[in-house]
């Protein structure tokens, strides 16, 4: 093998040397580089042995690049999509539910930062926090917690 094409390793090196990758990801990034059957799944073996895949690492790296963003529902649809272990996913999720009312104020805080004055800037205010995957009651909470304005009451917003 020449230098001008790396290996399956060292391809996999490269990719996890720039964040931290799930076996999966993996899996799927090098296939279309395998060039006999089983080489790769070898490659990710050694890789794993050795101690440079990591499911607990992703995990862990995730939560740390996202929760500041994101509600504990997005962050859970993340980690399945990288294949990860579902009690390690469901683990992590149920300790990000413990700060998710902070976590969702200080998200609409550096949106927002202003009770809304209409139903329709609440329901707006509401789509946004939803859309980074916080839950219902979380959202009415804070976007409620804003301020009751003009009689408007975010319970009775619906968020679909």
């Amino acid at each position: 093998m020449g230098f001008d094409q790396p290996s399956l390793k060292g391809r996999a090196l490269r990719l996890l040397s720039g964040r931290e990758h799930s076996r999966q990801e993996l899996e799927r990034k090098l296939a279309r580089f395998e060039d006999e059957p089983g080489s790769l799944a070898l490659a990710l073996d050694e890789l794993q042995a050795k101690g440079f895949i990591s499911e607990q690492r992703v995990v862990e790296s995730v939560l740390n690049r996202r929760a500041a963003k994101l509600g504990a529902q997005r962050i859970k649809q993340e980690l399945q999509t990288k294949g990860l272990d579902p009690l390690r996913v469901a683990e992590a999720v149920a300790a990000l539910r413990s700060t998710e009312l902070a976590r969702a104020q200080a998200v609409w805080l550096k949106k927002f930062g202003a009770a809304p004055t209409e139903a329709s800037e609440a329901a707006r205010q509401m789509r946004f926090l939803a859309a980074r995957g916080f839950g219902g009651d979380v959202i009415r909470r804070v976007v409620k917690g804003a301020g009751d304005v003009d009689g408007f009451d975010a319970e009775t917003i619906d968020l679909t």
